[in-house]
């Protein structure tokens, strides 16, 4: 079985598990492709962990869950050096924390202390975590899944820009559709009744596929055209009065050079599920809204009018044209 026919068996097993969320499973598996941390924003009980325990499931991975709250410590994330006795004598030996797995599931991650936020930003850029004057490397599969919730501000500490910026795409999660929320009723009822189907150890994909899908990913085809369609985006969020007086009035601060290699490197991801060697201005334009949405700063009378990142991504593709 070729990656791609592994990928795609991979996609269809969790869609199974995960009804009305279609748009949530693929944009994590551009993600895994792409090899970058997610941020998931949804109202709580829309199968963000459900999702994440599906693709464990399916894959020869190891996931985490952190639950954030405003008591934790840096090492209760990263672990630390624990105190032994060998042979008579005293000996400091690192004790990993959840940290260390392939899918790490950080729940409600604004909820965590300034401290402890920078530990996982370390983890998430660096892929290592500092621990007592030691480096120690994370695994080679890594992908970070944070969540938080868009209603509730009391207790949290709000992501600043520079660790929002580190999330390769911020993914929206909505109410599914009332056909698709009675096939969520039909599956817990089943589950209830033991028909839930167990991922067997045997035929879970390994990591090695993965790894393979990511390098066919990387030699994915990208025309200068396409590259600078890619910057001419980036570059509209930074100078807006150029395209558009609207969008200079709704955008404060721009995108960072991180959002143009987002969009690469999402849009070959999404070109490599669509069965395609190239990327075309369509890839493109449906990961913008996520690998955008988190990176632009909006101005005091965009939100004061109720305007959203996505409205002016909307317009941004909408007055950049692509190049010839």
């Amino acid at each position: 079985m070729s990656a791609r026919e592994a990928i795609a068996g991979l996609q269809k097993s969790v869609e199974q598990q995960i009804r009305g969320q279609g748009e949530l499973v693929r944009q994590i598996l551009v993600g895994l492709l792409a090899n970058g941390h997610l941020l998931l924003e949804s109202l709580p009980g829309l199968a963000k962990t459900r999702t994440v325990k599906a693709f464990a499931a399916q894959l020869d991975a190891q996931m985490r869950r952190v639950q954030f709250t405003p008591d934790l410590l840096p090492a209760d994330i990263t672990g630390s050096d624990v105190l032994f006795q060998e042979n008579g004598q005293n000996v400091f030996r690192f004790q990993a924390g959840p940290i260390f797995g392939n899918l790490i599931l950080a729940d409600e991650i604004n909820r965590a202390p300034a401290k402890v936020q920078s530990a996982l930003l370390e983890a998430m850029e660096e892929r290592q975590v500092s621990v007592g004057g030691n480096t120690h490397a994370m695994p080679e599969l890594f992908l970070v899944l944070a969540t938080q919730n868009p209603i509730e501000q009391e207790g949290t500490y709000p992501l600043p820009e520079a660790q929002m910026d580190r999330f390769l795409m911020k993914v929206l999660i909505s109410y599914p559709d009332a056909e698709s929320e009675r096939e969520v009723l039909k599956l817990v009822r089943g589950e209830e009744l033991g028909a839930r189907a167990q991922a067997d150890a045997g035929t879970r994909i390994s990591q090695d596929v993965v790894f393979a899908a990511r390098a066919e990913v990387h030699a994915v085809h990208v025309a200068d055209a396409i590259d600078r369609y890619v910057v001419d985006l980036v570059n509209a969020t930074r100078a807006p009065k150029k395209y558009d007086d609207t969008l200079a009035s709704w955008i404060q601060v721009g995108s960072s050079p991180r959002g143009a290699i987002g969009l690469d490197r999402a849009a070959r991801a999404s070109a490599w599920l669509a069965g395609r060697d190239h990327v075309t201005p369509e890839d493109v334009r449906a990961v913008a809204h996520p690998v955008l949405r988190h990176r632009l700063i909006l101005s005091y009378d965009a939100n004061a009018d109720g305007v959203s990142a996505d409205a002016v991504v909307d317009r941004l593709i909408e007055r950049v044209a692509i190049p010839a």
